[in-house]
């Protein structure tokens, strides 16, 4: 095995990290999670983030909008929203111990002229 084997992985990992830092943090849509039990329930947990978009991305929009096709910067700006309140909702449940996030949502919303909100919201459960 080469130094460039044994490295490549490495470098595309840092290319591609993960949606969130939440790795330990079970989060599921579904109410339960067949195989395990729930052995305590400590409620609801919530990641929100508010995001606006710039000047460049507003003009962009409003061409590509005439024309048809993906609005990128949007799907970008939307992308990294979710990315962002899916981490806090990972960081809320585990700092109230949660071992889990059960019945997992997004709830997004338009907010002003050209920002976005987007809630992550569930409910954090401990597992036996």
């Amino acid at each position: 095995m080469s130094f460039a084997d044994v490295v490549r992985p490495v470098l595309e990992a840092a290319r591609h990290p993960p949606l969130c830092e939440c790795l330990t943090m079970l989060i599921v849509t579904t109410n339960d999670i067949p195989g395990r039990t729930v052995t305590n329930v400590i409620g609801e947990v919530f990641g929100l983030t508010v995001r606006s978009r710039n000047l460049g991305s507003n003009l962009g929009a409003g061409f590509k909008s005439l024309a048809g096709g993906e609005l990128k910067g949007i799907t970008s700006l939307l992308h990294d929203a979710r990315t962002e309140a899916l981490g806090r909702l990972a960081d809320e449940a585990q700092a109230k111990g949660a071992d889990a996030v059960l019945a997992f949502r997004f709830e997004t919303n338009d907010y002003g002229q050209g920002g976005v909100e987007v809630c992550a919201y569930g409910t954090a459960v401990t597992l036996g």
